[in-house]
């Protein structure tokens, strides 16, 4: 019995050893085949210092947004004047629609919607003219769970607005 005990911390070694050189070739691997992280997109220098121009700053849509670009390496500038490019938000606008409805007719299914409008302006020309996007999602309505079905609504909304954030970035990594 002492033996085993004696022998344990080299075994454990041994195994950590090979977790380590497994990690290091999968990692090795996935890099060089070109796999990045999900939100980790690079932005071109025309990018580098961005400015977002929209009427309304406290949108789901504009934090994501703001949020996805810096996650992206872009620096976002207080004025046009000092951005390499500016991104403008045309529309954005958020909501919800029934989809079905019962026998009693109440509604059972809605759908959220997120609809935005942008373009991109460099300093000297257009780089992008302006682009529409809409994602929606649907959800079941119990009208004994209210609260529990607003709240799933905010939730699903705000997942929107990343999701377009996202598609709006891997846009502008194309520039």
């Amino acid at each position: 019995m002492t033996r085993s005990v004696a022998f344990a911390p080299l075994t454990h070694a041994r195994c950590l050893g090979r977790w380590l050189v497994l990690a290091a070739v999968l990692a090795t691997s996935l890099s060089g085949c070109g796999w990045r992280l999900q939100g980790s997109t690079k932005l071109s220098s025309v990018m580098a210092t961005t400015y977002v121009e929209t009427d309304d700053r406290y949108t789901d849509f504009n934090r994501a947004l703001r949020d996805t670009l810096r996650a992206s390496g872009a620096r976002l500038a207080n004025s046009p004047e000092e951005a390499t490019a500016t991104v403008r938000i045309i529309k954005d606008e958020s909501g919800q629609r029934v989809l079905t409805v019962s026998g009693r007719n109440t509604p059972e299914e809605y759908e959220v919607f997120y609809s935005i409008e942008y373009s991109v302006q460099g300093r000297t020309e257009e780089l992008i003219s302006p682009q529409k996007l809409e994602l929606t999602r649907d959800y079941s309505y119990d009208e004994t769970a209210v609260l529990a079905k607003q709240k799933e609504q905010s939730i699903l909304r705000e997942a929107l607005a990343r999701d377009l954030a996202g598609l709006v970035v891997r846009r502008l990594a194309s520039l």
